[in-house]
């Protein structure tokens, strides 16, 4: 049997103090330790274990005196706080000018082409809460079957449809258009187009994120999955992971659906299929269900459930394993705004060797040279310092 890593991302689940958070108008901003404060307190007794408390000061998780994971914090070099520029930055890309992003909306000129290629009409077009925009303009889609058009702080284009009026298949391909025009075409006009169905009432609305489906910009250059892969080993993609690198460097996707109880379900069934290589796994409700929300009783919930579903994955490891738990950005549910926040990240490591202190690493590529070296691949000329 080869070696196996897994890489888990804990989507926004930050740790503060950024060293250009200021830059962002983030300072002050620690999905963490404000998370913490605001419920009296973390319940996460298997993360407290392995060292989380030993990273930064929180609430209810104190330092470990014998942690049982290598621990330490990434700096971001990208210049982004988004969840596409962390994750290809933890596989090697570091995406050094941000992406464009629409505070004021999309122009003029590319709402007309979207209206005349798509054959409806357009209603929104502005940064919004999807949840609010929806009750809000699910009325006038009725009426009118434009789609209804928003973006946010990061660089999307979101396209939402409700499927009792819009058929699935229509939206999609609505979205595809998108992405031609505005990720195919030479220029980067925005990171990903993503199509938001949702069915009901006015007053009822419900969202179907199991067929939500994001169209990105494919990784421009050589990844750390990609040289996985080539090295004749799998790389299986949870959740997120296939549309974030639109599938380039990926042997199979884990949708992981409807929530991160069922990701983790879909990491443990791979460990238990899987014979070598990487197994790396978005858990996206920290960011989508609370952090954008501004829920920290649901984040400090998720906390807990994850925290809950850890032994089961340490259990799952063999001595030819390596485990890392990180996160891509931060997303302060106690924070001004809906928007992510710039921040530091945890970064949690079972499985190289005795535990110890692996500081403040700058970059987070650090991941990927890692779960390389682990793999015995050479990483090319790709950033990144393995911590194994």
């Amino acid at each position: 049997m080869g070696r196996r890593a897994t890489v888990v991302v804990l989507d926004g689940l930050g740790a503060g103090n950024a060293p250009d958070a200021a830059q962002f108008g983030d300072e002050g901003a620690n999905t963490l330790a404000n998370t913490a404060d605001a419920v009296g307190g973390l319940d996460a007794p298997n993360l407290q274990a392995l060292g989380l408390g030993n990273i930064e000061e929180i609430e209810g998780v104190p330092p470990a005196g014998r942690p049982g994971a290598s621990h330490g914090l990434m700096v971001e070099l990208s210049a982004a706080k988004a969840t596409l520029a962390g994750h290809w930055e933890m596989m090697g890309l570091v995406l050094d000018d941000p992406l464009p992003t629409y505070p004021d909306g999309f122009p003029e000129d590319v709402l007309a082409r979207f209206e005349d290629e798509t054959g409806r009409g357009v209603i929104g077009n502005r940064p919004a809460s999807g949840t609010e925009i929806i009750e809000e303009l699910g009325p006038e889609q009725e009426k009118t079957g434009a789609w209804i058009l928003y973006t946010s702080a990061d660089s999307v284009f979101q396209v939402a449809a409700n499927t009792r009026l819009i058929p699935l298949e229509e939206l999609y391909e609505a979205c595809r258009k998108a992405h031609k025009m505005l990720i195919g075409e030479g220029k980067i006009m925005v990171e990903r187009v993503i199509a938001r169905p949702f069915h009901g009432r006015p007053g009822g609305y419900e969202r179907e994120n199991e067929n939500r489906h994001d169209y990105g910009i494919t990784p421009p250059s050589e990844t750390y999955m990609d040289r996985i892969k080539n090295g004749g080993h799998g790389v299986v993609a949870v959740g997120k992971i296939r549309d974030i690198f639109d599938g380039k460097g990926i042997t199979e996707h884990l949708p992981g659906q409807p929530d991160d109880g069922a990701k983790m379900d879909a990491i443990l069934a791979a460990l238990g299929r899987i014979e070598s290589g990487l197994v790396f796994a978005n858990l996206v409700d920290f960011d989508a269900k609370y952090g954008h929300r501004r829920d920290p009783r649901g984040m400090a919930g998720n906390i807990k459930r994850f925290d809950d579903r850890l032994p089961e994955l340490l259990d799952a490891m063999t001595a030819e394993d390596l485990l890392i738990v990180t996160a891509d950005h931060g997303n302060d549910p106690t924070f001004r705004g809906t928007d992510h926040t710039r921040e530091r990240v945890p970064l949690l490591v079972v499985g190289a060797g005795e535990p110890r202190d692996l500081g403040v690493r700058i970059g987070f590529s650090d991941v990927g040279a890692s779960t390389a070296a682990w793999m015995g691949v050479e990483k090319g000329g790709l950033p990144g310092e393995s911590f194994v």
